[in-house]
């Protein structure tokens, strides 16, 4: 029983590490076709805050990691898409 939830649960966390790679690092060489472990190590695993506030989004990055322009143009790129019409 335990083994046939884990091809579930491993397809449902690797169909949205496809779609930011597919939807916002399409351009970026070293990311567009990283592995999973790249992905949290990049990206995933941000020392930063995200607050919101008034309905806007505030995000607060470290500015010595190096993978900070990186997140924030896929952040601008994700929340800059539009609902299907």
């Amino acid at each position: 029983m335990i083994n046939r939830s884990r091809v579930p649960a491993a397809d449902l966390a690797a169909d949205p590490d496809a779609w930011l790679r597919l939807l916002a690092l399409h351009c970026r060489d070293k990311l567009s076709d990283a592995e999973p472990a790249t992905m949290r190590f990049r990206i995933y695993h941000l020392p930063g805050r995200l607050a919101v506030r008034a309905r806007r989004r505030n995000r607060r990055l470290d500015p010595s990691w190096p993978w900070s322009k990186t997140f924030i143009l896929a952040w601008w790129r994700l929340t800059d898409l539009t609902a299907g019409t």
